[in-house]
């Protein structure tokens, strides 16, 4: 089948290049001449792990092309992917104009039959906007393309996006007609034939409520070990074994009970934020995702609080901060807990040096004034404390010997419960740690 995908974020990218491994020719669209420049050269314009050698294998299949020419995207294709960016509105509603506008592309080049498929995550009802956008500009220039719209939400992980692509738990299709599930049945049939993975078919509104409601209770995960982990502190209990408990009751599970700096990226926030909109704009008043975000917000707090309790006056202090992407093996720092640390620690008269092995370019953009260092114990040397906003794997290597031998006070906010503080106490270090008893040094 030959595919369009308009918008070449990390959406639409992941999109190109998993329908491309399927054996379809497909075609990708953005109106950022950068970016479409940087791809054309082969060159990637975010780190996703795994992507770039997805993508190349698939160039040098002939498979896929991208382009700054909409109608390469869309003339000829059976299927047109819009993978647009849906940003937050100050009220919390989602920004759908790039949908809109990218709804009216297809309909002012389309010249046949085609299934437009919203993959952005929009609120329910978007589906039927995008088919109304679509028959206005067709009557408005007479034309006889007929068109059907179909729901196709991702579920992807930053940092596993092309795992999740190749190896989906289940492909979620809405359409309100047979022939738009007989269409994205036929796109899919590689995968489904090689990989055991359920096709979920439904209509268009009950596809879209499924990608918000899946985001929205892993946020509520998140905030909820999170609570937990404010209990277990006051308590002396250890929140690490209570989630390790409550993970083996199969209805719970382990997954997203990590108790810690709370949820970021460009995903759970907007989603969340979008979903209480939503509800809020059909009549209900969604209070459990507005403490959803209240417990998140006060997650993001924790460390500087510790710092505060530990060193009293920041004012002067040197404080290393470890991650700056919002999760390890990303560089996106989209709504990063780190980023909140960092303007808190400046707001009071810290000093803030900074390691991230992914994203400090993007960081350095919005706190020029912060150290940024290529090696994490650079960034250690002679700070008062080191914070760990981001579990990336490397951080786990470093000795406690080596901390308690590189900082000049001994203090470690341990945002991730990373680090074993056992063996921290052990080199006179003193540790705080989410939700867990800390030993003394």
């Amino acid at each position: 089948m030959r595919v369009g995908v308009i918008g070449t974020g990390h959406v639409g990218l992941v999109t190109v290049g998993g329908l491309a491994s399927l054996g379809h020719d497909v075609v990708g669209f953005d109106n950022d001449a950068e970016k479409i420049g940087q791809l054309q050269a082969g060159t990637m314009p975010f780190y996703e792990p795994g992507l770039d050698d997805l993508l190349q294998t698939q160039r040098d299949a002939g498979r896929i092309r991208f382009t700054g020419e909409v109608t390469e995207a869309i003339i000829g294709s059976d299927v047109v992917f819009i993978c647009v960016g849906t940003p937050s509105r100050d009220n919390g509603s989602p920004n759908l104009s790039y949908v809109q506008a990218a709804a009216s592309l297809v309909a002012l080049h389309a010249t046949e039959s085609i299934v437009v498929a919203e993959k952005s995550t929009v609120p329910v009802s978007t589906g039927q906007r995008i088919r109304e956008t679509l028959m206005l500009e067709a009557r408005a220039r007479r034309g006889a393309v007929s068109y059907e719209v179909v729901s196709n939400p991702e579920f992807l992980r930053e940092g596993s996006a092309v795992a999740d692509t190749l190896r989906p738990d289940r492909i979620v299709v809405g359409a309100d007609s047979p022939a738009g599930h007989e269409v994205m049945r036929r796109l899919y049939a590689p995968l489904l034939e090689r990989h055991d993975c359920p096709y979920v078919a439904t209509d268009v509104r009950t596809a879209e409520l499924i990608k918000h409601a899946s985001n929205a209770f892993l946020a509520t995960k998140i905030s909820f070990i999170n609570a937990v982990a404010r209990i277990c502190e006051r308590a002396g209990a250890d929140v690490e074994t209570v989630a390790d408990a409550m993970g083996h009751d199969a209805r719970i599970g382990r997954a997203f009970l990590n108790a810690g700096l709370g949820y970021g990226g460009s995903c759970f926030p907007k989603d969340v934020q979008a979903f209480v909109h939503i509800a809020d704009q059909l009549g209900y008043d969604f209070g459990m995702l507005r403490e959803t975000e209240r417990v998140n917000r006060e997650a993001h707090a924790w460390p500087v609080q510790q710092l505060r309790r530990l060193l009293w006056n920041l004012e002067g202090r040197t404080v290393a901060i470890l991650g700056l992407a919002f999760k390890p093996g990303t560089d996106d720092i989209r709504h990063a807990p780190a980023l909140k640390v960092i303007e808190e620690l400046r707001a009071e008269g810290a000093v803030v040096r900074a390691h991230d092995p992914a994203a400090a370019p993007q960081v350095a953009q919005l706190f020029p004034d912060v150290e940024y260092f290529d090696k994490a114990e650079q960034a250690l040397l002679d700070a008062h404390a080191v914070v760990v906003c981001t579990e990336w794997d490397e951080y786990r290597d470093i000795a406690p010997a080596r901390i308690a031998e590189l900082l000049a006070y001994p203090v470690v906010v341990d945002a991730r419960n990373l680090w074993d503080a056992d063996r921290l106490a052990s080199e006179g270090l003193t540790v705080a740690r989410v939700g867990r008893v800390t030993p003394s040094a």
